[in-house]
């Protein structure tokens, strides 16, 4: 596969036949993919905990509580205790940090979430724990059998819009209605 081909900095929404529970109806931001696989962050995925606690179990400083409310995402099943932060980009350069496109960085720091606690991180973020990852030629092999789109990513869809409509809305980016596809004959 081309560089031009792989899929970073777009959305993966799952196909309604798709019945694996750790990724069924949901969208995922794809920030990595190249041939040695990809990895992206389930954006429409609550965990029921929000920031202040986290913050808490690491004895970060408490932040307002308009921060402290943000709520954690659940990313994916891969390493479920270790926290990724999505951002649009600034003048700060953090710790452990990828560059996704012009706009939009993944970090998994301390240091973000400090200055988050502090009012002085990024102006957009979304903060989630664990990831989806897949293996060379995996998730390739994935869409091929119905399992996935793809669209372009939309700032708005990942940072304002509310979660129990961000999987219809990356579908709608492609003109279709989602729940009205079904599996292929002979995949199902």
């Amino acid at each position: 596969m081309t560089t031009s081909h792989y899929l970073n900095n777009q959305f993966l929404i799952a196909m309604p036949n798709l019945a694996d529970t750790n990724f069924s109806h949901t969208v995922s931001y794809l920030c990595q993919h190249n041939a040695e696989g990809a990895l992206a962050i389930v954006i429409n995925r609550r965990t029921g905990m929000n920031l202040g606690h986290i913050l808490e179990q690491m004895g970060i400083n408490k932040p307002s509580q308009q921060i402290a409310d943000t709520p954690v995402f659940a990313g994916g099943p891969v390493q479920q205790e270790r926290g990724f932060i999505i951002h649009n980009k600034n003048s700060t350069t953090w710790d452990s940090s990828i560059s996704i496109s012009d706009t939009i960085s993944l970090t998994s720091s301390r240091d973000i979430l400090e200055a988050i606690a502090e009012d002085q991180g990024p102006s957009q973020y979304l903060i989630a724990l664990g990831y989806a990852g897949w293996g060379a030629g995996q998730l390739e092999h994935e869409i091929i059998n119905n399992a996935w789109l793809n669209t372009p990513f939309e700032q708005d869809i990942l940072y304002k819009l509310p979660v129990e409509q961000r999987w219809m809305a990356a579908a709608d980016q492609l003109g279709i209605d989602i729940n009205r596809l079904t599996a292929p004959p002979g995949h199902g």
